[in-house]
């Protein structure tokens, strides 16, 4: 075990170095967009109270930490990991040294969970000040943290999977764009029709957005333990895929 938090450090050293030297602008960066959301969403079209007896600004807070866990920890990643494989080409030089997969996968996604968690605590706890209900507890953070983890190595594999910096763009459009906007971020999921749900409750982002919101309002919902399990399940499954392509050099 100690051998492999080893290995995950030295691996994620470089990216560590990398946030330090650029940590004003990665902070301006993560703010801008969580910011411009609640702006626009949480003042700009609606207000008033929510089915669930908060007000919407309440509402959509969690919902926004939860798009800034996806965005975030994705693009940090992926982003990164694009431009060393094709770009500077230091990601094969990394896969020469004798260090184990587990260990390039947890390093590599190290950047993303560090973004990821500066960006969704920067506008959660400016929520705290705007909406009374929210409430800041063990299980936010952890529901924050799992969040963050699991996108960040959606983000290493689609930078595996990707050909060029267009096929990236690709990815965006096609994976993250519709999420933004469709995972009951802004809205309720479950005030859908059950096909369309059906469908959103196949990404991940419902997900994390159905937990982040529930323990964030403890006492107008029901924590929703099987979206945590289904969470959990989409990191192993992406933290799995991330080593299948590493282990078959398909990188």
């Amino acid at each position: 075990m100690s051998n492999l938090l080893t290995e995950t450090y030295h691996v994620a050293w470089g990216d560590l170095m990398f946030f330090k030297h650029n940590f004003w602008n990665i902070l301006v960066m993560s703010v801008m967009s969580p910011l411009l959301y609640l702006i626009a969403f949480g003042y700009g079209l609606r207000s008033g109270q929510t089915d669930i007896g908060v007000s919407y600004v309440a509402f959509v807070i969690p919902g926004i930490a939860a798009l800034s866990s996806l965005s975030s920890s994705f693009s940090s990643t992926a982003t990164r990991m694009n431009v060393q494989r094709l770009y500077y080409r230091s990601f094969d030089e990394m896969m020469m040294c004798p260090l184990s997969l587990p260990a390039i996968v947890l390093g590599k996604s190290v950047l993303g969970l560090l973004r990821g968690m500066l960006s969704c605590f920067l506008i959660y706890f400016l929520g705290l000040f705007l909406a009374p209900e929210l409430v800041l507890s063990p299980l936010v953070i952890i529901c924050i943290l799992l969040a963050c983890m699991v996108f960040s190595m959606l983000g290493m594999m689609a930078a595996l999977l990707a050909k060029s910096h267009q096929s990236m763009a690709t990815l965006n459009s096609l994976l993250i764009l519709p999420m933004t906007f469709l995972c009951g971020t802004f809205f309720s999921v479950s005030s859908l029709n059950p096909v369309f749900q059906a469908i959103l409750y196949c990404m991940p982002l419902t997900h994390a957005s159905e937990i982040i919101r529930a323990s964030a309002l403890p006492d107008y919902l029901d924590f929703p333990w099987m979206s945590l399990v289904v969470l959990v399940a989409f990191g192993i499954a992406f933290f799995a895929i991330d080593l299948y392509l590493l282990k078959t050099r398909k990188v």
